[in-house]
């Protein structure tokens, strides 16, 4: 079914950042003496905050400080800094999209300094999003809650239930259903199931889904 509009996650979904913040985790928890391995932290932590990161690992019974959150951001920011690629088919994918008439917009969990690290050093996608590119925390409704997916639809004068989310996270599917999107669940590390069972449409890679968006 063609979407009126197209509302993207940003780190896993249009820039390859989650790699950085997976590593960063894993070497936080194996300094406290707790081992995490890559697949754990994508089920426990991507798609969240990193304040319900902190709050999660102290609940793994990791003593973690209260300045954490704004120590792993100055680590997480420099490692990213230092190169962040585009997700395989993010370009072509907004070709189309531009072609078919389709407006589309970002809304992320991550904060708007982040966005701007990774998506500025690809200058010319950073203004295909320009007005149009938002943070669920900095408009304090971060995902799950489905007000940031329909902060996004607005952005582009549309209803949600007429727009696509593409998400790569629980977290994100499941605020996309609540805000009644159409919501497909992009899943290149496994087999998508988790975001599958909450009800997206799984796909492998972003070029799976124009033909099921007819463009």
């Amino acid at each position: 079914m063609r979407p009126a509009g197209v509302l993207f996650d940003c780190d896993g979904v249009i820039v390859d950042s989650e790699g950085a913040a997976i590593e960063i985790m894993m070497d936080e928890a194996r300094a406290h003496g707790v081992s995490l391995t890559a697949d754990e932290v994508r089920r426990r932590f991507v798609g969240g905050t990193i304040q319900t990161t902190h709050a999660e690992l102290r609940n793994l019974g990791i003593s973690l400080a209260d300045d954490w959150v704004e120590r792993f951001y100055d680590r997480l920011y420099a490692r990213l800094a230092a190169g962040t690629d585009l997700i395989d088919g993010v370009v072509a994918l907004l070709d189309r999209l531009d072609a078919a008439g389709i407006p589309y917009a970002i809304g992320s969990n991550g904060r708007m300094k982040k966005m701007r690290i990774t998506l500025g050093q690809h200058p010319a996608v950073m203004a295909r999003f320009e007005g149009r590119l938002f943070s669920g925390q900095d408009l304090g409704c971060p995902k799950p809650d489905p007000g940031l997916w329909r902060h996004c639809a607005a952005s582009l004068g549309l209803r949600p239930e007429d727009c696509a989310v593409v998400d790569d996270s629980p977290s994100g599917v499941l605020g996309g259903i609540r805000a009644g999107c159409m919501v497909y669940g992009l899943a290149e590390h496994d087999d998508g199931a988790p975001l599958g069972a909450l009800g997206a449409t799984v796909v492998s890679r972003l070029a799976d889904l124009p033909p099921l968006w007819d463009i």
